[in-house]
């Protein structure tokens, strides 16, 4: 944590020597990327991110593009690194070029044996680490497509292939693959059932976690009804102290139905012989949650003044902070609104203090 707020310092004192503007005085993160801002003629001026704990834009020069990205657009992203794909050959790199304070490109090997549209059927990555130098032999790469295709790990500065794994369930599409930094393994929930698959870093060693849950709240049967109409989807997150939640978020499909969405929290709290126990929980202390189009990943609110513990930042359809307590959302104010000049990315990209 040290390391981030040195980072954050870093950050703030380049915000104040270019004299860029800023909608807040000081800065606390963590911070996100969520686009760019145009000139009049068209051309990219401005990178645009946000502070979260603020809830406040600031933004900062474009950075001169690296001759290795300048054919390439990127497709996923991972702990402040952006996976990318070429458009002229296809080629894959991962980069922390978004980074205001980096500028790595670690390429990556192809993937020969997916299908010829395999950037089109891409989910998610996921990588074992936030700050991994060009000859960081344990850095991990996974990739997560749509459907019951395969995974793939790779390891970048080690053996330039891939290793292919096809999960042992058939439906998996809206879950996010996760890495575990306390027990070095990626994780991906199993929606709708109760389970969690995981792999070590080689991708060799599976296994299969039943989930036992207790201290259901009940539902009455118009609310099953409800939540079975809703699209779901599951985020397995792991806070800096190793604690690790279930997030089950229901998305209402219909336009009709003019209603936020609900999450549900469930908290591991032990593994036993029959499987791994989760209790249900409105209470996860001073920790706050941050879903987006990336990996999930958790903060704790008293080292970053101005967030709300016992809460998700949510950065996808909704720019919001949902009360887990109360479950209910506020939607971030005008701070955050999108000007017409802003060209806001589809797939956001975070810079959490926990992997700075």
């Amino acid at each position: 944590m040290s390391r981030f707020l040195m980072q954050r310092s870093k950050l703030a004192h380049l915000i104040q020597k270019k004299g860029f503007r800023l909608f807040s005085s000081s800065l606390t993160g963590p911070f996100l990327r969520i686009g760019q801002r145009m000139k009049d003629d068209g051309s990219i001026g401005e990178d645009v991110f946000l502070n979260a704990a603020k809830e406040e834009l600031f933004y900062l020069p474009k950075k001169p593009l690296p001759q290795k990205l300048a054919n390439s657009r990127i497709i996923g992203a991972s702990k402040g690194w952006g996976f990318y794909s070429d458009l002229c050959d296809g080629s894959l790199c991962l980069s922390d070029f978004l980074n205001p304070l980096a500028s790595k490109v670690i390429p990556l090997p192809p993937l020969d044996d997916m299908n010829t549209c395999q950037t089109e059927a891409f989910y998610n990555v996921a990588v074992s680490s936030s700050s991994a130098c060009d000859h960081d032999e344990d850095l991990v790469v996974a990739v997560k497509f749509l459907g019951r295709q395969k995974l793939s790990l790779c390891r970048p500065n080690c053996d330039m292939s891939w290793t292919s794994i096809v999960p042992p369930f058939t439906f998996m599409e809206n879950s996010n693959l996760m890495y575990s930094k306390r027990d070095q393994r990626f994780y991906l929930p199993v929606p709708r059932s109760n389970h969690l698959c995981s792999w070590d870093l080689q991708g060799q060693s599976f296994k299969d976690h039943k989930l036992l849950y207790q201290n259901r709240t009940k539902l009455s049967q118009s609310k099953h009804k409800l939540f079975d109409s809703c699209s779901k989807a599951e985020h397995w997150v792991e806070s800096p102290s190793g604690e690790r939640f279930l997030v089950k978020c229901y998305s209402y499909v219909s336009t009709s139905q003019n209603r936020e969405p609900i999450f549900v929290v469930y908290r591991e709290e032990e593994t036993t012989k029959r499987g791994t126990i989760i209790c249900q929980t409105e209470d996860i202390g001073d920790l706050c949650i941050f879903i987006s189009g990336t990996d999930p990943f958790c903060v704790e609110a008293s080292l970053c003044p101005g967030l709300v513990p016992n809460s998700i930042y949510l950065m996808e359809s909704i720019y919001g902070v949902y009360d887990i307590a109360t479950r209910s959302i506020r939607h971030f104010g005008n701070q955050v609104e999108k000007p017409e000049d802003y060209e806001f990315d589809s797939l956001p990209l975070w810079l959490p203090p926990t992997s700075i």
